[in-house]
């Protein structure tokens, strides 16, 4: 008798740096992980999809993929380019068909959303968006990235919220160019890791009491100003590689509280420590996030 093969799902979290890769078994308990370092798509590609294929033959038939993708992205199923990565500073791939590969690839349906949304779809089933309808996630990392969540579901018009490409005031010591080679001072050219490292010739490695740290609050704090004007979520999660610096998040909430000055509920503001937080999932938000996004497309969401 022939026993049928179990049926898993498998995840992808895209990013500029790495891919963070995840099969689980169907309900969702994770069977094994591994990152494989972002470098041009056909060589990276290549190693996710062996990957995939190996661990196939480990624990089951891959049922579904989800793909959180670092962006921009096209979202439109309508659109000739669905699946695309469109124009990005990441060489090699601008208008690469990221979905694609992986229809050719695998027999199975696909979850495709921006990593950000993954990220915020992991928070929201298993994180610190659960049991919440509106909620927002900021990656600071090598990029800039948001996803909303309103009334439980993830916010979509033209194309993705790119949040992380609008503007801010500056702070009036702050003379860098900026870092971004679309806008140079947006959000992300001020504030991803890379304009620190541009900036002050280091990122992570800074100590607490570096002056970097104080300017990076100003800047995260006044996007989540504008974040809560302009969506009003019940909580902010700021996920990302810059993130992971603890001593952050009190100067954010500090400089948030000055710079909304009083605007918005008494509540709100007496329950910052709960409204600015880390993701609680930490870096396993965005993995999850794609298996949620692998399970929806099984059941044909």
């Amino acid at each position: 008798m022939t026993t049928q093969k179990p049926t898993i799902l498998a995840g992808i979290e895209a990013g500029g740096t790495k891919f963070n890769c995840v099969v689980a078994n169907a309900v969702g308990d994770i069977l094994h992980q591994q990152i494989f370092p972002t470098r041009l798509p056909e060589q990276t590609l290549t190693d996710v999809a062996a990957y995939f294929t190996s661990q196939s033959q480990r624990f089951g038939t891959i049922g579904a993929l989800g793909i959180a993708s670092f962006g921009p992205v096209d979202l439109d199923t309508r659109s000739p380019q669905f699946g695309h990565i469109l124009s990005t500073p990441k060489v090699g791939w601008s208008h690469y068909d990221l979905r694609g590969f992986f229809a050719k690839t695998f027999a199975a349906p696909i979850g495709f959303e921006t990593d950000v949304n993954g990220a915020l779809l992991g928070e929201y089933t298993q994180g610190a968006a659960a049991g919440l309808r509106h909620a927002a996630y900021v990656t600071i990392g090598t990029g800039i990235g948001a996803g909303f969540l309103v009334n439980g579901q993830l916010l979509q018009g033209l194309s993705h919220p790119e949040i992380g490409h609008s503007f801010l005031a500056r702070h009036p010591q702050d003379s860098f160019i900026g870092n971004c080679p679309f806008h140079q001072d947006c959000v992300e050219g001020l504030a991803a890791g890379p304009a620190i490292t541009a900036r002050w010739g280091a990122s992570n490695s800074l100590p607490p009491d570096h002056a970097a740290w104080s300017l990076q609050a100003f800047y995260v704090a006044q996007l989540c100003v504008n974040i809560t004007h302009f969506i009003g979520p019940e909580v902010i999660i700021l996920g990302g590689g810059v993130m992971q610096q603890a001593h952050l998040f009190p100067l954010i909430r500090a400089e948030f509280k000055r710079l909304i000055n009083g605007y918005c509920s008494e509540a709100l503001l007496q329950r910052l420590d709960t409204y600015i937080v880390p993701p609680l999932l930490g870096n396993n938000a965005g993995q999850i996030g794609a298996l949620y996004l692998a399970a929806r497309a099984l059941q044909g969401d």
